[in-house]
């Protein structure tokens, strides 16, 4: 909650800022799509503190994007804004790639990314993720990215 609370966070995200309600049903989310696709979010913490520091994963969001970002696992992360800047958030994409591909074998992987969220755009180019399509989610300006899977 306190990382959707700050609004560094939630400008890149799209979303509103720590609704206790909001958490809550991504807490529910989360764990569901474990329980339904085998896959979701996993909870990023620093090794030697055990402190929260963000999160990343895929989901079947089944977004409303103009245009859909079509078959494959969307990918996601976010992080507390203190560790900005670190590579956390290229070490945690690379992670779950990884184990996407082991889990599901290789195939096409997306995200999207708000247009001006150059920090993220960078880690999905790192990533091998190639931009194929811009569009809007939620009358927001988004690129829409693709990777394709490769066997691990």
């Amino acid at each position: 909650m306190a990382m959707r609370a700050h609004p560094d966070v939630t400008r890149h995200l799209g979303s509103q800022t720590g609704a206790l309600e909001d958490g809550w049903s991504r807490v529910y989310r989360n764990v569901g799509h474990w329980a339904v696709q085998g896959y979701g979010y996993w909870a990023l913490r620093e090794t030697a503190t055990g402190r929260f520091v963000g999160e990343v994963g895929a989901a079947d969001f089944q977004r409303a994007l103009t245009p859909p970002l079509g078959p494959g696992p969307e990918l996601g992360w976010a992080l507390v804004r203190e560790v900005w800047g670190q590579g956390l958030a290229k070490e945690a994409v690379a992670g779950a790639l990884v184990w996407l591909d082991r889990r599901l074998g290789p195939g096409r992987r997306t995200c999207f990314i708000n247009e001006g969220n150059d920090a993220s755009i960078a880690v999905a180019r790192h990533s091998g993720f190639r931009e194929f399509a811009r569009g809007h989610y939620k009358e927001m300006p988004v690129i829409l990215f693709e990777r394709a899977g490769v066997a691990s």
